[in-house]
């Protein structure tokens, strides 16, 4: 692949146009999912735990899959990689949108992330192999306007279709597209790879599932089971092993699945570690601006949509503008700015009450996302940036397994802060209001139901205010390793400079 897109005078924009367009419905199908969720579970009668599913089964497929993709970056093409991926997408959605029970539905939906976690990773190679350092952050960024805009338009198109008609038909809306998409893939991608000779070490591969499994389900149930389930804790003390078992696998093999040499470059480790503290941070304001907006507040499906499509939209449009300024000034000045505005607004929304107004929650929303928009494309691109070139499949898998672990992480450690902490706020709440009206008369049942339902709001209000809370921490310490960011460019390979020695050598004998 990297050869054939080597030669050409130019960028192959024919290539990265189909690339970007499957992605970009594939990030469109998770944000349409996010506001129909309640839908899903009123209709298939599920609990939330259970439905969580839907987003947790995804993350787990994902987490399994990714870091096999360098790997398969490697050894086969563009064109075939597609054609997989853009074929399990379908065939995955086309399942959703007939599921008719949950466990179906499920699988439909597992088997549309096994397509999604070959895309991210080949989009990503395809574009760092394809412009030069000086003009990455630019493509980066028109990367970013085309992925940002399937978040923007996904929850209010979600909304709306979820208010007019059944939820299948989110599917139903994206399967047409998806097959367009493999046929245009099919009809235009020529490129060929020649054979290459590396095979896929499986107990590897069996290391890597149960170690990011293992964590990824594990971090994602804590939030409902609690942390002193067995589930949990086993569960995460297995992925631990396994993953540890795997690192040190890895370092012996010559051709290693996922190569971990990637965290000798500095500047690379530290943006993945940017990322993945931002992660956990930015996971507050999609977990918890809906459930405060939609069931505190009442606001329907639509309007909750469209509270968040401008900060969305905003993202969007700042993301080839960023990508400029990255070119130009680096990423130390856009990061720095951008996590500075995130501290403040997170810290904003620590401060909710019942009657903070629709459109204070919708600028304060936009300004959060303005923030993140100057952060994370650039710090990403300056890590991989540092790269040789043979690692870049490496180090795109590795930014999206790691994002993918940081997410659940993060959501697990906000869902568990707000669920205990609105606990304790309610006891307390009923505790004082009962010596409050014990202390004047007794109140009759239908007081009680009402003083019941009002703790209840309230105490969820304020779990809320306090996961917002520690995540404004969180952001706090991705401000800080900012800081020590440079501007980055592509080290020596030690590899490559070997075989120029052995050439010249050569050449003299």
């Amino acid at each position: 692949m990297e050869q054939n897109i080597n030669k050409s005078p130019r960028p192959p924009y024919g290539i990265l146009a189909v690339l970007m367009i499957g992605a970009f419905i594939s990030f469109l199908n998770n944000t349409l999912l996010n506001i129909a969720l309640p839908s899903i579970m009123n209709d298939l009668n599920i609990d939330a735990a259970t439905v969580q599913w839907m987003t947790t089964g995804f993350m787990l497929v994902s987490g399994v899959m990714i870091p096999a993709t360098a790997f398969l970056i490697e050894k086969y093409s563009v064109r075939r990689l597609f054609l997989v991926a853009m074929g399990l997408f379908t065939a995955g959605t086309v399942l959703a949108g007939v599921a008719h029970v949950f466990p179906i539905l499920l699988a439909g939906r597992m088997i549309q992330a096994s397509g999604t976690a070959i895309m991210m990773p080949l989009l990503m190679n395809v574009m760092l192999v394809s412009f030069p350092v000086e003009k990455r952050g630019a493509a980066m960024g028109l990367f970013g306007l085309i992925l940002m805009a399937a978040p923007a338009i996904g929850p209010t198109l979600s909304g709306w279709i979820v208010e007019h008609y059944d939820w299948r038909m989110l599917f139903h809306f994206v399967t047409p597209i998806a097959v367009i998409i493999f046929i245009l893939g099919f009809v235009l991608l020529k490129d060929k790879k020649e054979k290459v000779n590396i095979h896929l070490d499986y107990f590897s591969l069996v290391l890597s599932s149960i170690g990011f499994g293992g964590l990824l389900y594990g971090f994602s149930s804590a939030g409902n089971k609690g942390w002193d389930s067995p589930h949990v804790y086993a569960t995460i003390l297995i992925g631990v092993i396994a993953l540890v078992t795997f690192i040190l696998r890895q370092s012996k093999l010559d051709r290693p699945m996922l190569n971990f040499g990637v965290f000798n470059y500095p500047m690379f480790a530290l943006s993945s570690s940017i990322t993945m503290v931002l992660n956990m941070a930015m996971f507050s304001g999609m977990l918890l601006i809906p459930i405060y907006v939609q069931t505190i507040r009442g606001i329907s499906p639509m309007d909750a949509g469209l509270l968040m499509l401008p900060g969305a939209l905003l993202m969007a449009i700042m993301s080839p503008i960023t990508g400029r300024l990255f070119d130009k000034f680096g990423g130390r000045v856009l990061a720095v700015s951008g996590l500075a505005i995130t501290v403040v607004t997170t810290y904003f929304f620590s401060q909710l009450t019942l009657e903070t107004t629709y459109t204070y929650l919708m600028i304060l929303n936009a300004v959060r996302m303005f923030g993140m928009s100057m952060v994370m494309m650039p710090v990403s691109t300056n890590g991989l940036n540092q790269l040789p070139r043979r690692f870049y499949p490496h180090g795109t898998a590795m930014n999206n397994t790691l994002n993918q672990v940081s997410g659940a992480i993060g959501t697990a450690l906000l869902v568990t802060v707000m669920s205990t902490r609105t606990e304790t706020h309610a006891t307390e709440m009923a505790a004082d209001a009962m010596k409050n009206a014990t202390a004047t008369t007794q109140p009759s049942e239908a007081a009680l139901a009402e003083m019941q339902q009002q703790i209840t709001m309230k105490a969820m209000l304020e779990g809320i205010n306090d996961a917002f809370f520690i995540a404004t921490f969180i952001a706090a310490i991705a401000l800080i390793l900012a800081f020590f960011i440079r501007r980055a460019t592509p080290a020596e390979d030690p590899m490559e400079e070997q075989q120029k020695e052995k050439k010249v050598t050569a050449k003299l004998v």
